[in-house]
């Protein structure tokens, strides 16, 4: 009997998509397959490589609205914000294709009498990604068209919550004649998605996801050769200085806390505020944030929708009880949100003051809409906090003070440093973490070298 996902969908709990799992069968046919159709791709210039994935892209982009709806039956994102993703994707897609001839370019040495010499980008081969369903899109093609782009072959699986997506890319591909093999996706167990990972024809893995399932791409990878990018998990601060602009503050932080359910890995899930500034912060915070709607995410006017299943939302609750219990304090009634009930994945957003760093609301990460907010006497005590993390994906700061800001963005252990916003991704700017929330480096021209190997050429031309 063969095995199937099933994607349960947030919206009303019923089974939106079923599948049937690969077989180990289907695997080794994949990967001989993109071992062979990669060398073809590879051999073709730069520039024809290119032209066929922008007609890709523009394959993709014109499905805008059916696409938007599956994202949102799929993991529950409010209709109204659906749409953004593929509007994501089109400008980092069509940022890597413009990038692409300077940073795949050869780098050519200092001139040397009687010798030719440069470094060639050449592709790793076959790139297996593992993508999430948060930012089922967004995450994916961060890795897959670059990949793509340098002459790699891909094979994609898709998180379980989201295999439409992986569907999408190969529609898109299929329709731009991207030449078969070159691209493919797998719905795969966990353990066969280890032995994909494990496989000698994999070159390359780009894995989204958590802590551990990072841990688990290093083990999977550890007998072998591969090399393995690795973006996992956030607990991302946020510093308000008593310098900020105070409105423009709270509006970009509570977005930043509470847009998709607080799913998002770069979300704002602590926040230090300046003493002077502190009350009528919070209060801006509170205010805005009884502005949300929950409910259902096919209904327009929502503007915070279901988490992505009931589980992920009871832990968002575990940790504020933990939090209340410890002296916490909310400050948002979650009676004013009708939709809010235990036993579902519709959770009301949440603001908690009485917070300090011995609770897990303000230590391990929490993937849902809850965010904790801090009193701090200087930059120095906020820095210090902001560093007091197993994770470091992004810090923002709010102050009108750039040069200041710059100096303590220094100080921080942080892959970005944002002022005056946040829990956004610019494709010319390289997207890394440091500790725990990951390695590696995928966007901006330096997301190609994760995905190319250099090559010399040494050539000695009199003689």
């Amino acid at each position: 009997m063969t095995a199937t996902l099933k994607t349960i969908s947030p919206v009303d709990g019923r089974v939106y998509v079923e599948r049937p799992l690969e077989t180990a069968d289907g695997i080794d046919h994949a990967l001989d397959f993109a071992k062979t159709a990669q060398a073809a791709w590879a051999a073709l210039p730069l520039v024809t490589r290119c032209e066929t994935l922008g007609k890709a892209v523009d394959a993709f982009v014109a499905k805008s609205a059916d696409i938007a709806a599956e994202i949102t039956w799929q993991m529950g994102r409010p209709i109204r914000h659906a749409p953004g993703e593929i509007r994501g994707f089109d400008e980092r897609a069509r940022y890597m294709l413009a990038v692409a001839p300077e940073a795949l370019a050869a780098v050519l040495p200092s001139d040397k009498p009687g010798f030719q010499r440069q470094i060639k980008r050449v592709p790793l081969g076959v790139i297996a990604v593992v993508a999430p369903w948060n930012y089922p899109y967004l995450t994916a093609v961060n890795a897959v068209l670059p990949a793509l782009i340098a002459g790699n072959a891909v094979v994609l699986k898709h998180s379980h919550q989201t295999p439409l997506c992986a569907e999408r890319f190969l529609e898109a591909f299929a329709s731009a004649d991207v030449p078969a093999g070159v691209f493919q996706y797998l719905h795969l167990s966990h353990g066969d998605t280890a032995r994909l990972m494990r496989d000698p024809r994999v070159a390359g893995v780009c894995f989204t996801g958590s802590v551990s399932g990072g841990r688990a791409v290093a083990a999977a990878t550890s007998a072998g050769f591969a090399t393995s990018g690795l973006e996992l998990g956030g607990k991302d601060p946020a510093y308000v200085r008593a310098d900020a602009n105070l409105a423009h503050a709270i509006d970009t932080v509570t977005d930043g806390a509470f847009f998709n359910a607080g799913q998002s890995c770069c979300g704002i899930k602590r926040v230090y505020v300046a003493a002077s500034r502190y009350e009528e912060f919070v209060a801006g915070v509170v205010d805005l944030t009884n502005k949300y709607r929950l409910g259902s995410p096919l209904d327009p006017e929502t503007t915070i929708g279901p988490m992505v299943r009931t589980a992920a939302a009871d832990s968002v609750r575990a940790q504020v009880s933990d939090a209340l219990a410890r002296g916490a304090r909310q400050l948002v009634d979650e009676t004013r949100f009708a939709a809010s009930a235990t036993g579902t994945p519709y959770l009301a957003p949440q603001v908690l003051v009485g917070v300090d760093h011995t609770m897990a609301i303000m230590r391990e990460e929490t993937f849902g809409p809850a965010v904790g907010i801090m009193k701090v006497s200087s930059d120095d005590e906020a820095i210090r906090l902001m560093n007091d993390s197993e994770f470091g994906l992004t810090a923002a700061i709010f102050s009108t003070d750039a040069a200041r800001a710059e100096a303590l963005g220094d100080a921080l252990e942080t892959g970005t440093v944002f002022l005056n916003r946040c829990d956004y991704l610019d494709p010319a700017l390289a997207w890394t973490g440091v500790k725990n929330s990951g390695r590696g480096c995928t966007l901006s021209r330096v997301g190609f070298e994760q995905l190319t190997r250099p090559k010399s050429y040494h050539f000695k031309v009199s003689i």
